[in-house]
């Protein structure tokens, strides 16, 4: 797994303007974009050298072939082999959700959270003008758990119609458990809760743990669900591949692809449609290279970190998840610690109030840039 090179024009000292408006220095390591910075996969670069040298760029269907891919590469890899699943493309997560929201709750309806959570799951149901509600994750000694019982009084309200589910959990990095899903599909059904669980960290799982799909622990029961899929956070192809929405009822396919035929959101792209294919068919090695660099770096933070900054139990996702609490410090002040430390990091308050006194810490990155922001925390302690 090598560096990006230096002249890399998206290399980590890069978007100065962008880090001194978000921490008020561009002279910082950026560490805080949920992308990784090592080389793109062989496989995926060649298949768009080889699909930019055909010199035609005009409309193109895309094959059934991608879709296969994507199920060859789940059933190899999470032993999920997608029967009775329909899988729909989309532009992205946000894309799912947002429709998703707008087609199974009306405005005021309660949408269920499980802060600290992705910063882009509030904004989608509050401009939908519907409820935020929290069922907030439970912080622990060994990691983060849900809290159940109140997930139950939450959606026992009749007015919650809906919960965006992650799984694996960004930023906390944990995987959650078949009894864990279970028992949130259990709940879900019973109450009449509508499911979308956002998976696009699926591949992203570190040994001894694994992904559970929701599909898998929701079997059996009446929930409603669906979730979403696709190579973009395993690949870092974020900016140029589609997504996927898969769902075990036919109605909610057909409502979906509906709204994205109504809405025009299937247009695709010729580069996104060769990197998609090849991710799946050809970018198992590349993956398992991968996801030893983040083993091995979460290692390092676990060893390296200074007493006063520990990681949580981190599980999943290449998304270290930091407390920093020890250190006594108001939202405020932390940030500009954090800035004064020469670290550019995602405000842990970002995910929501529960994550105040956190910072998530990209660490799909090159083992000596680790090194590098462990030293940087460490002299920060030690004024």
């Amino acid at each position: 797994m090598h560096h990006i090179p230096d002249d890399h024009p998206r290399s980590l000292a890069s978007d100065t303007e962008r880090l001194t408006q978000l921490f008020g220095s561009g002279d910082l390591l950026s560490l805080w974009i949920a992308e990784p910075y090592v080389e793109l996969a062989p496989p995926i670069r060649t298949a768009l050298e080889r699909r930019a040298n055909e010199g035609w760029y005009g409309y193109e269907t895309r094959p059934p072939a991608a879709f296969e891919a994507f199920w060859e590469w789940m059933g190899l890899r999470h032993s999920w082999d997608g029967a009775g699943i329909t899988t729909s493309i989309s532009p992205s997560v946000g894309t799912s959700i947002g429709v998703m929201i707008e087609q199974h709750t009306s405005p005021g309806d309660g949408v269920i959270l499980q802060p600290p959570v992705f910063t882009d799951f509030k904004p989608l149901a509050v401009r939908a003008e519907r409820t935020v509600v929290r069922n907030s994750l439970v912080s622990t000694d060994d990691g983060y758990h849900m809290d159940l019982d109140d997930l139950e009084s939450k959606a026992s309200d009749p007015s919650t119609k809906f919960m965006i589910l992650c799984n694996p959990h960004n930023p906390v990095g944990r995987a959650w458990t078949e009894d864990e899903l279970r028992s949130v599909a259990d709940i879900c059904a019973t109450h009449g809760v509508f499911v979308l669980a956002d998976e696009i960290h699926a591949d992203l799982v570190l040994e001894p743990h694994h992904f559970v799909p929701f599909a898998e622990a929701a079997r059996g029961t009446r929930v409603s669900w669906a979730a979403t899929h696709g190579p973009i956070k395993t690949f870092g192809l974020a900016g140029i591949c589609d997504t996927l929405l898969v769902t075990d009822d036919p109605d909610v396919a057909t409502g979906f692809r509906s709204a994205s035929s109504r809405l025009h959101l299937t247009r695709n792209n010729v580069f996104g449609v060769a990197a998609f294919e090849t991710a799946y068919r050809q970018g198992g090695p590349w993956l398992d290279e991968f996801l030893t660099l983040v083993h091995s770096n979460t290692r390092a933070l676990v060893q390296g970190l200074p007493d006063e900054i520990t990681l949580s139990p981190h599980q999943a996702t290449y998304l270290a998840w930091l407390d920093l609490r020890a250190l006594g410090l108001d939202v405020p002040e932390l940030a500009e610690w954090l800035a004064n430390a020469g670290l550019a990091l995602s405000s842990g308050h970002w995910f929501g109030r529960e994550g105040a006194g956190f910072a998530r810490m990209t660490i799909a990155v090159p083992h000596d840039t680790i090194q590098t922001a462990i030293r940087l925390l460490t002299a920060a302690t030690r004024p």
